[in-house]
């Protein structure tokens, strides 16, 4: 008959028959062999902790449950809050006390793990952290510092945004300033296309902007020889003679087309006519 299969501890070989023995990557061991082996030396008492004690485990370091407490006032961290500070473990009281910020508005102790608020330097419960205006918790939302208070984005605007003289909407970022009032970039436009006329150059007529193309099509004079409007704000150089204008470059003899700037010229009906054109005629 085939005898029946061993069960020996498998790093002493001592029989395990009818004793308690640990499985250990489908390797069994007693359990002398285990702790000596494999069990984790608790941080505390530098002990093994026994396979008949539970292991208690914080990055990486281990204790014996009974061994798990405060170092500051050694109450049991079992199942309890605790907060890390160097190589100690304290029980929340004990690190908020010693270590722990305090409120800004309330001046009570910020207890770890509690949301709070942090804006340079200082430090608030989440629900003491309120809007100046009115007094509501302002949380993750945006806000903006002004003097000693602190604005939630609508009350700073109703209480110190420029309106925008278009949209009558508050004037968050950016803006320009005309007449002393003050525009959304986007809003300050040309009163004849809507061009925006932020950072362009731009003129004015009974106090409405206009950008310089619709401005010189509307209100400047024309060319007697192009027939475009000229306009002294772009630069444009012009000559003017019995109410009529020229474009510098315009303004030549009819007939043979020769600068008349700076030149004596005639004149015949409409046409203007360099010295020697008007002679032959």
């Amino acid at each position: 008959m085939p005898t029946s299969e061993r069960l020996d501890c498998h790093y002493c070989k001592d029989s395990l028959l009818g004793k308690k023995y640990i499985m250990k990557e489908d390797t069994q061991y007693c359990t002398k062999c285990y702790e000596n082996l494999f069990a984790n030396n608790c941080e505390a008492c530098s002990l093994p902790i026994g396979c008949n004690c539970k292991d208690l485990s914080y990055k990486d370091r281990h204790w014996h449950e009974q061994c798990f407490k405060c170092g500051n006032c050694s109450r049991s961290l079992v199942e309890k809050a605790f907060a890390a500070k160097d190589d100690l473990l304290l029980c929340t009281e004990c690190h908020a006390q010693d270590y722990s910020s305090k409120c800004t508005t309330c001046k009570k102790t910020i207890m770890p793990g509690s949301r709070k608020m942090e804006y340079k330097g200082n430090s608030w419960h989440e629900t003491c952290f309120l809007c100046h205006r009115c007094q509501q918790p302002i949380g993750t939302k945006s806000f903006i510092p002004k003097d000693t208070g602190y604005f939630c984005v609508a009350c700073f605007e109703k209480q110190f945004a420029y309106q925008c003289s278009a949209c009558k909407k508050a004037i968050t970022t950016g803006g320009v300033t005309y007449q002393e009032k003050p525009w959304h970039r986007e809003c300050f436009l040309c009163i004849g296309c809507r061009k925006q006329l932020s950072g362009q150059r731009f003129t004015t007529r009974e106090n409405y902007p206009y950008c310089l193309e619709c401005f010189s099509n509307l209100y400047a004079k024309k060319c007697v020889g192009c027939t475009k409007p000229i306009t002294s704000l772009a630069g444009a150089k012009y000559i003017s003679f019995e109410e009529r204008q020229w474009h510098s470059e315009c303004f030549t003899c009819m007939q043979c087309s020769v600068s008349l700037v700076g030149r004596g010229f005639l004149t015949q009906r409409d046409n203007i006519l360099c010295t020697d054109c008007g002679r032959d005629k």
